[in-house]
């Protein structure tokens, strides 16, 4: 059931007496990371009863979501001192430590998480992410797909384990696992520049051009959509159209010595040969040095003068 305001206030209402009612919607309100909620649930549970350790643990939790850290961990040590053996408090404890940037202190407490939850997708993805920042990658996979058995649409673990698939090289297995995250989720920023990445490697370029379109659907003026948009024409051989793109590319990037050059490459392909070589020249005006301005220049002139002579 998804909580808009108006239900939260109705079952607040009836269930203000009832902790372990409340402690179901404090349950709900996280599951739909509805944090400014659930800090005012966690609220009334401690109203009630000042000793909840669940209460504290899950004001702790919305607190680091809402990047309210030092709260956050006052609130969870209290919970740690009231039940040592809470999991969402050492959950939480991870999660912080992360953040932190307490790698050994984090995969401890992730380990003592699992050890008492050991269904929890959070606890696992905790010790993927303490894995990760000691370099031991196949180790961290491992701990995602944990996480990911126990929640096969956590987001944030196939988004983890998509950047793994990256650093593997593995980029097959990047667009499977970016694929999935985004049938969950398709506004998934991270996760669609993960997927123009993994397309762009492999040389998927239909795929890539539908991606990187529904990129420029949602940050319109992003350089990095606007590129791999442009590189999906140009490998397809649409050379019209990626000379349109690159005229929007100019304007994010006018001072851009490649994109002026990729534009008299692309002019050239399309046989318009004195614009390709007025272009590559104003590139190499730019930067003299740059190598690929300079032979696209002398290509395109050389090819004005071959037709002439026809």
């Amino acid at each position: 059931m998804k909580l808009d305001n108006e239900a939260f206030l109705t079952l607040l209402e009836r269930n203000g007496q009832d902790e372990e009612a409340l402690l179901g919607v404090a349950t709900t309100l996280d599951s739909q990371g509805h944090y400014e909620g659930l800090v005012q649930m966690a609220d009334v549970l401690l109203n009630r009863n000042p000793s909840s350790a669940q209460g504290l643990a899950f004001k702790a939790r919305a607190l680091q979501k809402l990047e309210r850290f030092s709260e956050a961990t006052i609130a969870n040590d209290q919970a740690l001192l009231l039940d040592t053996n809470l999991p969402l408090a050492w959950i939480n404890r991870s999660g912080l430590q992360l953040l932190q940037k307490k790698f050994p202190e984090a995969l401890r407490s992730s380990q003592r998480a699992i050890e008492l939850a050991p269904n929890d997708a959070r606890a696992w993805a905790n010790r993927g992410v303490a894995l990760l920042n000691f370099g031991h990658l196949l180790e961290s996979l491992a701990a995602f797909d944990k996480s990911l058995e126990h929640d096969s649409s956590f987001l944030f673990a196939l988004q983890m384990k998509s950047e793994i698939f990256t650093k593997l090289g593995r980029m097959s297995e990047v667009v499977e696992t970016a694929r999935q995250a985004l049938h969950n989720d398709p506004s998934q920023l991270p996760i669609l520049i993960q997927l123009v990445r993994g397309l762009r490697a492999l040389e998927s370029y239909e795929q890539l051009e539908e991606v990187a379109q529904q990129l420029i659907q949602l940050t319109p003026d992003d350089l990095f959509a606007w590129e791999n948009y442009m590189s999906s024409l140009r490998g397809q051989g649409k050379y019209e159209a990626a000379n349109n793109a690159l005229d929007r590319i100019l304007e994010l990037a006018v001072g851009n010595v490649r994109f002026w050059t990729l534009k008299a490459d692309t002019l050239y392909r399309l046989e318009r040969y004195r614009e390709a070589a007025s272009i590559a020249e104003h590139a190499v005006k730019m930067h003299q040095d740059y190598a690929p301005a300079r032979r696209i220049r002398e290509k395109a002139v050389r090819s004005i003068y071959q037709k002439k002579r026809r």
